[in-house]
C-alpha cells in the first residue's frame, strides 16, 4: 500500500524490533474481514522542528502498517512498551490531542494511536516529547490493515475511533470505515469485557454506526451504569468545538464486548 502523504517516501523502513512472526490466524483475516480504504489523499510537509523530532523520535515510538514487502506482522506491545499493561487502540488519532490527553489520565493503559498522514503523527510526537508522555506508540497506516495483521484475537482493551470521515455523500458510504465487516473486526480483537468507543457529529453517520454496532452479537450497549475498564471521557478538540458552533450534536456510541 502506497501511503497518500508522500512527502517522506525516503523514511526509513520500519523498526521491526519489536514485532513477532505473524500468527496463522492472520493469513485469512483479509478474506473474512475486507479492508475498507478510508481515508482520503492528502499531501503534507512537516515543519523543520517536526522534521527533527521525526527523525529523533520514530525509531523508537513508531513503526509502519505496511513495507515494501508487505503488511508488518503482529506487534509484541510489552516488548514495545517495556511493560504488560492493557492495550488500547484509536485509530485516525489525527494530531493526538485526545489521544494524549486520555494517554496521560491513565498512565495503567499503553495506546497505540494510528494515523495515515505523517504531519499528525509528528505533531503528536512533538506532544509526547514536550510533556514526557511514556505510554503512547504511533503506527502510521491504515486502521483496518493495523487491526488485521498487528494484533491477535482477544489482544485489546479497547479501540476508539472518534470523528471518522463521515464520507456524507451516498455514493460514498460505502468507503466509510465503521462497516459491519470492520466492526467484527474490532469485536474479535476486543478481549471480553474490551470497549468499542465511537464519536461522530454527523448525524448520519451515527445512525449507520448505531445499527451497525448493535447489530453485531458480541457487541451490547454500554450503559450509565456499567463499569469500564478504560475511560470514555473525551477532552474537546477545536475541531469538536466548531462542529458544536456550527450546531452539530456529538454523539458517543460505547459498545462493550459481552
Amino acid at each position: 500500500m502506497h501511503l497518500p502523504d508522500v512527502a517522506d517516501a525516503s523514511a526509513p523502513a520500519p523498526d521491526v524490533a519489536h514485532a513477532s512472526a505473524p500468527a496463522p490466524d492472520v493469513a485469512d483475516a483479509q478474506h473474512r474481514y475486507p479492508r475498507v480504504t478510508s481515508f482520503r489523499t492528502r499531501r503534507t510537509a512537516l515543519s523543520a522542528a517536526q522534521q527533527a523530532t521525526w527523525e529523533r523520535l520514530w525509531p523508537e515510538l513508531g513503526v509502519h502498517a505496511r513495507d515494501v514487502d508487505g503488511p508488518a506482522p503482529r506487534l509484541d506491545t510489552e516488548a514495545w512498551f517495556k511493560r504488560s499493561a492493557p492495550v488500547v487502540v484509536e485509530i485516525g488519532c489525527g494530531a493526538g490531542t485526545s489521544t494524549l490527553a486520555m494517554a496521560k489520565a491513565e498512565p495503567d493503559l499503553d495506546v497505540v494511536a494510528v494515523e495515515v498522514y505523517r504531519r499528525g503523527l509528528a505533531q503528536l510526537l512533538s506532544a509526547i516529547d514536550r510533556e514526557g508522555v511514556t505510554n503512547i506508540r504511533l503506527v502510521r497506516g491504515d486502521g483496518v490493515d493495523v487491526l488485521t495483521h498487528m494484533f491477535g484475537p482477544g489482544s485489546l482493551t479497547g479501540v476508539r475511533v472518534f470523528f471518522p470521515d463521515p464520507w456524507p455523500k451516498a455514493r460514498h458510504h460505502k468507503r466509510r470505515l465503521l462497516q459491519p465487516a470492520t466492526v467484527a473486526l474490532i469485536a474479535d480483537r476486543l478481549r471480553p469485557g474490551g470497549v468499542l468507543h465511537v464519536a461522530t457529529d454527523h448525524a448520519g453517520y451515527a445512525e449507520h454506526i448505531a445499527e451497525v454496532g448493535d447489530a453485531e452479537p458480541r457487541l451490547r450497549r454500554v450503559t450509565d451504569t456499567d463499569t469500564l475498564p478504560i475511560s470514555v471521557e473525551r477532552p474537546v478538540t477545536k475541531y469538536e468545538n466548531k462542529a458544536q458552533h456550527a450546531g452539530s450534536d456529538v454523539a458517543e456510541l460505547i459498545w462493550e464486548k459481552r
